[in-house]
């Protein structure tokens, strides 16, 4: 392929995680549909995040794709909270079983794209010269993607090995004997800390911002209850849409602030012990919602920190004080406040002193050394935006979508961008993404994009649009639900500021599942409410 002949096309979808491979699934039958991946495999999140303990948080019966019920029937999940090689071979296996791999280009990634107004067509360029023109533009480009390095100076002359999480050598890395520094104590440094402390020489822990985290409660799948959700998959993925973050977590009924100090301990410890990782937070109706409520469920987990480690400076260290549970991703862990008590573990607070500069002998942080032969970077992703930014995309009058989301992204129920005719997204910013179980809601957000442009194919149409007017109605439904949650009183990457410089605004649909739902399907069947077709 090249610029004097490209390649044409109906569909490009940017991206062969589940959502991205769901979407090729449904749009082959009908279009000429490609797949574009920057990896070397599919699987999205589980390629490119393979770093020891990387594990769902979501059950794995319920972290599964619900297209096709002979797969649900034939396939066996090992544990109820699967680890990132079972979701990679699952992954494979879907695009095996359904024949997918002759319409998905690996390591091809996407760097520019054009639309066209003269023709209503999108030109996409790749990193490997290809140039392709289609109608539409799929983005299933994940929500954690873009991963964010600390630019700290100095890396060149560390002597050591410096890993990403999401960067993981396929071989994995033997740390034997080896002097570790883990920065960042978010979902991946709280599950990768405990198996790399079983073997590292010492592991040292830096962290900045304490999270909140609770036992897993992992195990393997029992039999009976692999027969049970096979014997009624229908029903409950059903169940699943109909739930605040499709998932079938036990929904309380009553408030913190009604119960008994006895009954909200009753609660709280069927909570922690749990067979569900975000019982927790749902174990009242207010957590989310009420700061004394939550401060209730904040104080419980911080007495079980302080009951787990031994060392009272640590513990204390440990203890989230400055924002709600709930307000940042709650970490699923399997041993990490137990691993402070090992000999060879060391936290470091990276607040009081922190990191500036890489240095031969290892980290430097204010006023001290460290020295390390090996550094891991769990620092997370340049979330929800970055996937799509860094990608050099030019809308309509040369608008560019780096320029446009500058203040913040603008959406139009997290799919459609004004200015930017005939690209969809798939768990693009302002939709439930994360709150919501990822799996199960892409292949929602896929059906109803299909909807559409099947909708446009059968009408004759070519061009189909929002504007800004809509894109204002969906900031304030956006706003509106967030504001009436503790998310507001959390820095994070739903809100964009773990990224320096980047802007700081909530990117994340808290409203339900449920209630986006609604809004999506009534927008469309009641004539295209916000969207402009041509």
């Amino acid at each position: 392929m090249n610029d004097s002949a490209p390649e044409t096309l109906d569909i490009v979808i940017i991206g062969a995680g589940f959502s991205g491979m769901y979407a090729l699934y449904r749009l082959r039958r009908d279009y000429e549909v490609l797949c574009l991946e920057a990896g070397d495999g599919v699987g999205g999140t589980w390629y490119w995040n393979r770093y020891p303990g990387a594990r769902v948080d979501i059950e794995s019966a319920e972290y599964s794709y619900g297209f096709d019920n002979d797969l649900q029937q034939e396939w066996r999940w090992p544990e109820l909270f699967a680890a990132q090689p079972d979701l990679e071979r699952y992954a494979n296996h879907v695009a095996d079983r359904f024949a997918l791999r002759d319409r998905i280009r690996l390591s091809t990634r996407v760097t520019r794209m054009r639309f066209d107004e003269s023709s209503n067509l999108w030109h996409v360029w790749t990193d490997r010269g290809g140039h392709l023109v289609c109608r539409y533009v799929i983005a299933a480009t994940g929500s954690l993607t873009a991963s964010n390095t600390p630019e700290w100076p100095g890396r060149e002359s560390f002597r050591g090995q410096v890993l990403h999480t999401t960067e993981w050598p396929r071989e994995g890395v033997d740390f034997s004997g080896k002097r570790v520094g883990l920065v960042g104590t978010g979902s991946s440094g709280v599950q990768a800390a405990p198996i790399i402390a079983e073997q590292a020489e010492h592991l040292y822990v830096f962290q900045r911002t304490p999270a909140f985290s609770m036992p897993s409660g992992n195990r393997p799948v029992d039999p009976d209850y692999e027969r049970d959700w096979k014997a009624h998959y229908p029903e409950r993925r059903k169940q699943m849409l109909e739930t605040y973050g499709a998932s079938l977590v036990k929904y309380p009924t009553v408030s913190a602030l009604e119960c008994t100090k006895e009954e909200q301990e009753r609660i709280l410890e069927a909570a922690w012990h749990s067979r569900s990782a975000f019982q927790l937070l749902v174990c009242f109706t207010d957590v989310l919602t009420d700061m004394a409520a939550n401060e209730v469920v904040c104080d419980f987990v911080r007495r079980k920190i302080r009951q787990i480690v031994k060392d009272p400076q640590t513990a204390h260290l440990l203890c989230p004080t400055t924002y709600p549970i709930g307000g940042k991703r709650l970490c699923i862990d399997n041993g990490y406040y137990p691993m402070f008590n090992r000999d060879n573990v060391t936290l470091v607070d990276a607040r009081a002193t922190p990191i500036t500069a890489f240095c031969e002998e290892g980290l430097q942080t204010t006023g001290r050394t460290w020295p390390l032969d090996v550094i891991v970077l769990a620092t997370g992703f340049d979330a929800l935006t970055g996937a799509m930014t860094r990608i050099d995309i030019e809308g309509e009058g040369g608008l560019r979508l780096q320029d446009k989301w500058r203040e913040g992204p603008t959406t139009y129920f997290g799919s459609m961008v004004a200015g930017f005719p005939n690209l969809f997204m798939i768990h693009g910013p302002m939709t439930p993404s994360a709150q919501a179980q990822m799996i199960t809601t892409g292949e929602w957000q896929v059906d109803w994009t299909a909807r559409i442009i099947d909708d446009m194919q059968r009408e004759g149409l070519t061009r189909i649009q929002t504007d800004e007017t809509a894109e204002h109605w969906w900031q304030d439904e956006l706003s509106q639900v967030a504001n009436a949650t503790v998310h507001r009183h959390a820095d994070s990457w739903y809100r964009g500021t773990n990224i320096a410089g980047k802007a700081d605004v909530f990117m994340i649909y808290v409203g339900g599942f449920q209630r986006f739902a609604q809004l999506c399907t009534a927008a469309v069947e009641e004539g295209y409410r916000g969207f402009r077709r041509s």
